[in-house]
C-alpha cells in the first residue's frame, strides 16, 4: 500500500510539474532598437539593463514592460555588464571598452582598461573588486572599482568568454578550445583545468566553491 501511495504521489507531482513547465511561456518585449543585444543583467525582478551593438544600453524599472535607452558615450560593441547595486555597474566591449555608472546608468563614464582587446565578460565580488576577461587570454582586475585596471597573467592566448567568482579569491574563466582556468588567490596565478568534454566554452557558473557548470558549442555541458 505504501509503495502504491508513493507511486501515485510521484505521478501526481510529475504531472503538476509538467503542467507548470508548459504554463511557462516567453513573451516578446519591445526594446525600441533593432541593434543586436549581447548581454543582460537584472538586480531584481523589475530593474535591469541590456547592452549590445553600437554602444546600445537599455534599462527597465518595470521588468521590461518598457525599455529606455541610455547614453553610453561609445559606438563600440558592448558584450557584457555587471551591477553590484541599483546604482553601481559596469559594461565591457570592443577595443578595450569599459564603462561605469554610479547612478544606475543616467550617466556612463569610460574607464581606462589598458589593452585594446575585445572584452567579453566581467564579474565583481564587491563594489571595488572585479575582473574582466576577453580576447588573446586577457584578464584584467581592479581593487578600486575600476579607477585603475591591472593585467593578470592567464597563461593562455585563447579567447576568454566568461568569468565567475565565488569569493574574492576563488574564481574560474572559460573560453575557446576547451579553455578553463582557475585561481584561488584572486588571480595572482591561474591554473589550467581539464574538462571531460572539451569545446569552445561561452558560459561558466558556480553555486559553491566545488559545484559548477560550463557550457559551450555543440550543446556541450560539463560539470
Amino acid at each position: 500500500m505504501k509503495l502504491f501511495t508513493k507511486l501515485f504521489l510521484s505521478i501526481i507531482l510529475s504531472a503538476g510539474f509538467s503542467q507548470s513547465m508548459q504554463a511557462q511561456v516567453w513573451t516578446t518585449q519591445t526594446s525600441g532598437t533593432s541593434n543586436q543585444l549581447n548581454g543582460v543583467y537584472f538586480i531584481s525582478s523589475t530593474q535591469g539593463w541590456v547592452v549590445g551593438a553600437s554602444g546600445t544600453i537599455l534599462t527597465t524599472s518595470n521588468g521590461g514592460t518598457t525599455w529606455t535607452a541610455q547614453t553610453s558615450g561609445t559606438s563600440n560593441q558592448l558584450y557584457g555588464l555587471y551591477f553590484t547595486s541599483s546604482t553601481q555597474g559596469w559594461a565591457v566591449g570592443a577595443s578595450g571598452t569599459i564603462l561605469t555608472t554610479s547612478n544606475g546608468g543616467t550617466t556612463w563614464t569610460a574607464q581606462t582598461s589598458g589593452p585594446s582587446n575585445q572584452l567579453y565578460s566581467l564579474y565583481f565580488t564587491s563594489s571595488t573588486q572585479g575582473w574582466v576577461v576577453g580576447s588573446s587570454g586577457t584578464i584584467l582586475t581592479t581593487s578600486n572599482g575600476g579607477t585603475s585596471w591591472t593585467t593578470q597573467t592567464s597563461g593562455t592566448s585563447q579567447e576568454l568568454y566568461s568569468v565567475f567568482f565565488t569569493s574574492a579569491t576563488q574564481g574560474w574563466v572559460a573560453g575557446r578550445n576547451g579553455t578553463i582556468i582557475a585561481t584561488n588567490n584572486g588571480g595572482t596565478s591561474w591554473t589550467s583545468q581539464t574538462p571531460s568534454n572539451p569545446a569552445t566554452f561561452t558560459g561558466i557558473y558556480f553555486t559553491s566553491a566545488t559545484q559548477g557548470w560550463v557550457v559551450g558549442y555543440g550543446g556541450t555541458i560539463n560539470t
